[in-house]
């Protein structure tokens, strides 16, 4: 895979991450730009410094308890969309390095952006309906399931981009049949 690609492949995959969680693949992507794993691009070299590991650190700990406190996961989940699509967009910018300008911003928000919030969407949406099948006792559930997608996607990007993405859309496919069948069962539940 050309650099170019792979750049591109690990920008998009690092987004998908943003979507379960805003701050720890951010929080990823500083420490192995910290220690000299990865190279940002010159425009982002802030994000791998000990001021932003430390602010990413906190910001980390904090979303994840937030989410295991009913009523306050589902209010996370409305402010954590757009979030997701802002933190997408400058994670994706920030790992395209070597690329004219144009081309980075256009892939950052268009792929990084879009499909941080397609996957913070869906895991918002099957938040929602656990809230109203179980009252909330289910969301725990997805919310470690969601924590366990962003470390596992965070890392898999930095080792092998190509299957983070195949395992994004292979989480993306099964979300949607699931959320097919839940919106099928509510109508046929429904129906008189």
């Amino acid at each position: 895979m050309s650099d170019l690609a792979l750049s591109i492949v690990l920008g998009v995959a690092l987004a998908a991450a943003t979507g379960f969680r805003v701050f720890l693949p951010m929080l990823v992507v500083s420490g192995a730009a910290y220690t000299g794993h990865l190279h940002l691009d010159d425009s982002f070299a802030w994000l791998g410094t000990q001021s932003a590991l430390i602010m990413l650190s906190v910001a980390a700990l904090l979303e994840t308890l937030a989410y295991y406190i009913p009523v306050i996961d589902n209010l996370l989940d409305v402010l954590a969309t757009p979030a997701a699509f802002i933190a997408g967009t400058i994670v994706s910018a920030a790992v395209m390095t070597d690329m004219p300008p144009m081309v980075k911003w256009t892939a950052a928000i268009v792929a990084g952006g879009g499909i941080a919030g397609a996957t913070q969407g869906v895991t918002g949406i099957l938040r929602a309906h656990s809230t109203v099948l179980t009252g909330g006792l289910g969301n725990a559930v997805i919310s470690t399931a969601e924590l366990g997608g962003a470390v596992l996607i965070s890392f898999l990007a930095l080792a092998a981009p190509a299957a983070a993405i195949a395992l994004v859309l292979l989480f993306l496919l099964v979300a949607i049949r699931v959320l097919r069948r839940l919106l099928q069962g509510a109508k046929s539940s429904g129906a008189p």
